[in-house]
Order: C-alpha cells, then structure tokens, then sequence
C-alpha cells in the first residue's frame, strides 16, 4: 500500500501500519459490503430484515453512481441479475467494461464535465419512465455529486462547474458544497425521487459523509433535503464568493428565495413514502476493522472519532499535542499504542502546490512533532508513525492517496535541505513527500468512506 524503502524499527512500524490500513480498507469493499448486507430467498431479495418481491414488480431497474458504483453493481447483479431488466452504472474513468444488461458510463470527480451531464439526462430519462410497478434499485457512494450532473435550467455546465471548483479552493466542507449544489441541480436534494414517482425506490449507500447523512450521500437524490436556497445564498456568503459567483446561478438562488423556483424536497413529502434507504457501510465500520487488526499486533488501541472535520492545519496540532502528552507518560502504557480517526478535513488552498487534505495534515503533524519531540524538554527516545489517507485511494489532483510521516522523513528532509513549513505555506505537500519519501499509493481502491488516520506510539 505504501511507498518506501525504510529498514530497522521504523520499516517494522510501517510494516504494522500497512497491515492496519489495508485491514480497515478491505472491511469496507463494495462486494464485501453487498454480501453481507443483501441475501436471496426465492424471488425474494432480503436487505438488512427488509424483503422484497422481485416478482411482483413489472420492472426492476439498476441505477449506480460513485467511486463505487462498478463493484457494487457488480455484486447486486450476482445476486439479483436475472430480476433486473436493463440499468446504468456510472464509474470511474478507465473502469470501463461489459455487464449484460447495463450500460456503463465513465464520468469524473470532483469536477464534472460533458460526461457528467450525459449520465445525468439518461438517469432521469430511465427515473421519468419507471411506473407504479416498477422497482428502481440506486446504489450510491462518494463522488456520486459530480459524476452524475443536472443544472436546473439556466445555469450551464461551466457555471456549476466554476463554483464547484471555487468552493472546494476556499475550503468549503462537503455539506455546505452539496447545500450550494443542490439549488443548482435537477436531480439531487430528492428530485431524482420525483423524477420516478410513482415506481418504489430501494436506495443502497456506502457513506462518505460525517455521521452517514443520507442527504448529503451523493447530494441526496431521493432522500428529502433540508437546507434552502437561502442556506446556499448564506455558504456562498460565508466563502466570500457571492459577489463574484456566475450571474445565472446569483439570479436562480435570488429567485428560488423568492419563491420563483421550487425548493428541494423536504421532510414529510408524500414522495417519500416509496423510499427505502439503507447505509451498508461508513467510516465507523472501517475503524473497527482497524483496531481489531492493531489489537492483533499488539497495540492498545483507541478509536478516538469517525467525525473529524475542521481544518486539516489544526487538527494535526490538536492530534500532535495529544501524541504528545500520551508520549510522557509512556513507561505507565502496558504496550505499545494505536490510536485511530476517521472524518474528513478542509484545507484553504492559498499557494500554487500540489497536494490534498490528507497530505497536508501529516505535512503539518510532522512539523509539530518536530517542535514537541526534537525540542521538547529531556530524550524522548520513541518511535512513532503518522499517516491519513482517503479510503478512496484519492487525495486531491494528486496520484496519491495520502501519506505518512515518521522520524526518518524528518531526517531524510534534512539532509536534502527540505524547509517542510515552506512546502505547507505553498500547499505543496506532495512534492514535499515526493522528495522526503512518505507518499501513500494505492490507486482507486473501489469505495469512499472518507479518510483514516493512525498514530502509533512505540
């Protein structure tokens, strides 16, 4: 999973890392995530104490979209594929393949394009033609948002894309990203729903989003959403972007504020009542895949949040600061310490580099634990490793995932004449591992849960 060519106590601490790591990745694949949560009786298809009647219905639809979209559709159509007639699976570039019956279509992420709103128009299409017995199966993951695009009239592709794009730079967080999206969009905050009312909608969700909100799930398209277009107008406020946002988008929140344009789908909507949802797997599910593999090796192991958000500079002084104080009172610890989190951060992109909010976050760990652990007061001779990643095998525009620090980067840094707080005020946490080592490459890994970090004490 890692890069590096470390020996001695620092490769056996990594080595335990990697095997962390991959165990809480491999608790949450798609097709592992399928079987465990669906079963089949008959015609019957069982999803977590839920039965449904596959025969009963004229047709059974398939419609996925999210970085883990293929293998999801993939392990329902071993399950379920001689009851759904025909359906559309979006994946990521370069997944592209044949499945009997489904039409796959590429799109990417985080920003949409062309592709994006062909998907989009032909989801809708199949949603607008489902009737009142007919089924629509959605499976949905991270990334769904921009794979799948829809403007409400008025607003075009580049324009949704410009303050997608905006927004991410200045550190919007997922749900105030998806608050503005949704006001822009055909077919999220629940019209998705309504674009197939009257046919019932069984929704399955890996989630990607802090405390599994389904309406914020792939911008929830057929669950009820409650943010206005005030909320967005209030995001874009926040950001310092209203005044420069695109001039149709300005004039569709105004308007849908003044009540010209309808409002997402709230709570309570008859619509609803033909919607099952279920979330069959998140970010918790993977941390205790983790600790169970560090107890394994030895660690004392503490899941410390699921819910990390904020930005990533300060939660690593929050974190290191903790490493730190659990550090001096290490002789009273009975064995060596893991400690585990998962959320996902923000960072401001203020410089030109190159990198993403996994890697900045170990970037500025590692100068913290540089202050606390090479300046702090008397030796403190411990071993200790640091690394986030996104579970997604995605960490920004970059080809990494994440990284890890450890005491060997600081020294390998050093001697190539590496300013580490330079890289961090650039934003240039990857070129910054690229030379010091520490990158995290997975590749896409198939599913999205957000991130994971581990800290390990020795």
């Amino acid at each position: 999973m890692f890069t590096m060519d470390s020996p001695g106590e620092t490769g056996r601490l990594f080595g335990k890392a990697d095997k962390i790591l991959r165990a809480a990745l491999e608790e949450v694949a798609p097709q592992s995530l399928i079987k465990r949560t669906i079963a089949r009786d008959g015609s019957r298809l069982i999803i977590q104490e839920k039965a449904l009647d596959l025969s009963w219905y004229e047709n059974v639809f398939l419609v996925a979209f999210g970085k883990a979209a293929l293998p999801m559709s993939q392990s329902l159509m071993k399950i379920a594929g001689d009851f759904i007639r025909r359906g559309i699976v979006v994946c990521v570039p370069g997944q592209e393949m044949f499945l009997p019956g489904l039409l796959l279509l590429p799109a990417p992420h985080p920003l949409p394009d062309r592709r994006s709103l062909k998907a989009g128009d032909l989801i809708l299409n199949l949603a607008r033609n489902a009737g009142d017995k007919d089924l629509l199966l959605l499976l949905l993951s991270g990334g769904g948002s921009a794979q799948v695009c829809c403007p409400v009239p008025g607003v075009t592709l580049e324009e949704k894309r410009r303050v997608t794009e905006e927004l991410l730079r200045r550190g919007a967080d997922i749900t105030e990203l998806n608050t503005v999206r949704k006001h822009l969009s055909a077919i999220k905050g629940g019209r998705l729903a309504l674009a197939a009312n009257p046919a019932a909608i069984v929704s399955l969700a890996i989630s990607d989003v802090i405390g599994d909100d389904l309406e914020s799930i792939a911008s929830g398209p057929v669950h009820w959403d409650s943010s206005t277009y005030a909320d967005a107008q209030h995001v874009l406020e926040i950001y310092d972007y209203w005044d420069e946002v695109p001039t149709p988008v300005r004039q569709v929140i105004v308007g849908g504020i003044a009540g010209k344009f309808p409002e997402t789908l709230k709570r309570g909507d008859d619509i609803f009542k033909k919607v099952s949802s279920f979330v069959i797997g998140n970010n918790a599910l993977a941390l205790r895949a983790a600790q169970r593999q560090a107890e394994q090796l030895g660690f004392k192991t503490i899941i410390l949040t699921s819910g990390d958000r904020g930005e990533a500079r300060q939660a690593a002084e929050r974190y290191v600061a903790l490493l730190d104080s659990l550090s001096q009172s290490k002789n009273r610890l009975l064995r060596p310490l893991c400690l585990l989190s998962g959320g996902e951060l923000t960072v401001r992109v203020k410089g030109k580099g190159k990198g993403g909010r996994n890697q900045e976050f170990v970037l500025a760990a590692l100068l913290e634990m540089k202050k606390q652990f090479l300046n702090g007061p008397g030796e403190r001779p411990i071993n200790w490793l640091v690394a986030s990643f996104g579970t997604d095998g995605i960490d920004g525009g970059t080809d990494a995932a994440g990284a890890w620090a450890a005491h060997e980067v600081l020294q390998r840094a050093a001697e190539l004449g590496l300013d580490a707080r330079e890289y961090l005020e650039a934003n240039d946490s990857y070129r910054f591992f690229q030379k010091a080592g520490g990158l995290i490459k997975t590749g896409p890994t198939g599913t999205n849960v957000m991130d994971i970090r581990i800290f390990l004490l020795c």
